[in-house]
């Protein structure tokens, strides 16, 4: 792979094309490999569909927690489709090069969709906080213009900033190399490639993670101490069981998408490693989106019913 780059005043070379070096360490498991990513990509697009769908079309669903969690779906599948496509072509053509508009454009639009994310989870929480918490305010609270005004802030707050930092992060000047070590455009192997002094970039970076990371997650979990301390006060196991049912699919998302994402991005830079960084990547960006619809679904038996209504239906 050629190593291409302009060169600016100061005679220093500047990269123009980026190579992502993804899983090119494991020459022998290529196939394999595609195939697993194949498999995956597959599951992701069919699972999140049919919540989707079944939100849609069973009435029984035309709630706000299940309004929310077709959002969340539509936004899975938009978020792995930022990578997971890029991936594959990688392995099958083993042409791994990337324009740097390419590149910026990846990043982007797979930060804006993480920031989405962290916000909509913090929404499905504060959902789940007042249903539980305020159950005779609740139709009146999450009322349909509520939930499409949460919905679309969700999808929308992280768009200006996302813009800022991608501009701020591509307007470094790259050298000495232009291998990304990482299957996608991601920030902590980018800013390993820029020349000088990046500490200002990296203090952005954590302010912004914690803006749109741990602000969201200290929301949910003030939520959720609500939600438990609630859930304790209720008369009947019964009760308490079937209020802990519709919370503890969305905790374990939650717990494993801000889990491995604050790892990555909150961590000190001395810590990060190529190996590490592609494990919690893989984690956050292909394996949970996998995982989601799996969760949502076979711990909750109203998606199942609406399920089995709308596959009699067909």
């Amino acid at each position: 792979m050629k190593h291409e780059e302009i060169v600016v005043e100061d005679n220093v070379s500047t990269v123009v094309r980026f190579v992502l070096l993804g899983f090119s360490e494991f020459p022998n498991i290529q196939g394999f490999l595609s195939g697993v990513f194949s498999i995956i990509y597959m599951v992701v697009l069919i699972g999140n569909f049919l919540i989707i769908i079944i939100t849609r079309l069973d009435p029984a669903l035309h709630k706000p927690m299940y309004f929310f969690l077709g959002h969340f779906s539509s936004l899975e599948i938009c978020y792995v489709s930022v990578t997971l496509p890029r991936i594959l072509v990688n392995l099958w053509t083993q042409d791994r090069s990337i324009s740097l508009l390419s590149c910026a454009t990846q990043m982007y639009f797979f930060l804006m969709f993480g920031a989405t994310e962290c916000f909509l989870l913090a929404v499905m929480s504060y959902d789940r906080y007042v249903a539980i918490c305020n159950p005779l305010h609740y139709p009146l609270v999450m009322n349909p213009k509520k939930c499409h005004q949460l919905a679309a802030g969700s999808w929308l707050g992280g768009v200006p900033v996302q813009i800022g930092q991608t501009w701020q992060i591509f307007s470094l000047h790259f050298c000495h190399s232009n291998k990304i070590n990482h299957f996608f455009c991601d920030i902590p192997p980018i800013l390993k490639l820029a020349c000088g002094d990046t500490s200002v970039h990296e203090v952005s970076v954590y302010i912004v993670a914690m803006l749109f990371a741990v602000v969201p997650f200290m929301l949910i979990l003030a939520s959720y101490s609500k939600i438990g301390l609630t859930i304790l006060k209720l008369p009947t196991a019964q009760g308490r069981a079937k209020a802990f049912s519709t919370c503890s699919s969305h905790l374990l998302v939650v717990v494993l998408f801000f889990g491995s994402a604050s790892i990555t991005y909150l961590r000190p830079k001395s810590n990060h490693s190529a190996g590490t960084d592609k494990v919690l990547s893989l984690l956050y960006t292909i394996v949970t989106p996998m995982f989601n619809p799996m969760i949502y679904s076979l711990r909750n038996r109203d998606v199942i019913a609406a399920l089995k209504r709308v596959m009699l239906k067909t």
